[in-house]
């Protein structure tokens, strides 16, 4: 085991130049923040905490829209970002996996889907520019979060109707096109679209964001990561890990890698194959193991640490943080480890589809 020789490139760098977030992954692992709904619990919230004034006479619960918190309790998730910075994370995410019009007609707030987003990137970005400031060089980022909303464009909810979707390409394309363009309003470095178990709705994802950036002549890095869900190592809408790859390789991605649904031992095969055939930066960020029979997750940090210690030895990521059940505590022990690590080897010739068979039907 070798340390990477960051200390050698940070030395050249002045503080008045711009680092990117390429230039780090090229020199150390990166620590992604754990999760947010986990930090959330813990605050006991109740219904009217969730409404404050604005929503006290709106007329469906909101209890457990934790999105809306970024507008109605904005302290609570500042202090969660300012709990995983301290633990080391170089990128937190914003509060906005649900914050998209589709996701939020489950509590009739479709209208402020843009507020949504553009408060919590804004949230999150003043936290991470104040560590910024006060520890230069070890600038923090801020990833916009696009969760996977709560319907499928690839499988029909009706097991009687397989033919019928609840979705389509374009709304979920409108909706997360809306969704980015708030989360790059308000101050977010990156897009991350996360949690993907229908590669269908994140193609919708990708295309928005790629129309949106010709739009606006600005563009963010842009990562992307699938959900396996199972030991079957598929995602929910059947593709394996090789098939997940190839159907989002057209896009020049910052990077790609894998999260929640399983902890670290059970993720570490899958993220050997994008380690063998992604040509991008990679990430995971695994729950804090499997959830017990009350739906908990038990891994202690340093039981997680260890896990996700194996996958660094083989070198297979680039970034690398927590899902569901993770804490700052869990953070802080990842973030411990990964710098004991180089992070993997960024091929820039390596393709998925060298590997593939390519059959002649003809």
């Amino acid at each position: 085991m070798s340390k990477p020789t960051t200390g050698s490139f940070w030395r050249h760098i002045k503080i008045t130049e711009r680092v990117t977030v390429r230039d780090i992954l090229r020199e150390r692992i990166m620590v992604l923040d754990g999760a947010m709904g986990t930090m959330i619990q813990r605050h006991k919230l109740e219904e009217e905490d969730f409404r404050a004034l604005r929503f006290k006479d709106h007329p469906v619960p909101l209890k457990g829209n934790n999105d809306l918190l970024s507008v109605t309790q904005p302290q609570i998730i500042k202090e969660i970002h300012r709990l995983y910075l301290e633990a080391g994370a170089d990128i937190i995410e914003t509060n906005t996996f649900s914050s998209t019009t589709i996701a939020q007609a489950d509590y009739h707030l479709e209208s402020i889907a843009y507020e949504l987003n553009f408060q919590s990137a804004k949230i999150a970005k003043e936290v991470a520019d104040g560590f910024t400031q006060r520890e230069p060089g070890k600038p923090r980022f801020v990833a916009g979060a696009l969760g996977p909303t709560n319907k499928t464009a690839s499988l029909s909810p009706d097991v009687n109707n397989p033919g019928y979707r609840a979705v389509t390409f374009d709304d979920l394309r409108i909706a997360y096109k809306q969704q980015a363009k708030g989360l790059i309003e308000g101050g977010a470095d990156l897009l991350l679209v996360e949690t993907i178990f229908d590669t269908l709705n994140a193609k919708a994802a990708l295309f928005a964001i790629q129309e949106l950036f010709d739009e606006i002549g600005k563009e963010v890095p842009v990562m992307v990561s699938g959900t396996i869900t199972d030991a079957s190592g598929r995602t929910l809408s059947g593709q394996t890990t090789e098939a997940f790859l190839v159907s989002v390789s057209h896009v020049p991605l910052l990077s790609i890698g894998l999260n929640c649904a399983l902890g670290a031992a059970q993720l570490r095969p899958y993220l050997q194959v994008l380690d063998e055939h992604a040509p991008f930066f990679t990430s995971a960020y695994p729950n804090a193991g499997l959830p017990n029979a009350f739906g908990h997750y038990d891994q202690t940090p340093e039981e997680m640490g260890q896990q996700i210690e194996e996958f660094l030895k083989e070198g297979l990521v680039n970034i690398v943080g927590g899902c569901c059940g993770t804490t700052p505590d869990h953070i802080k022990v990842i973030a411990d480890v990964a710098k004991r690590y180089k992070p993997r080897l960024l091929n820039g010739n390596r393709s998925i589809f060298d590997s593939l068979e390519i059959i002649d039907i003809n």
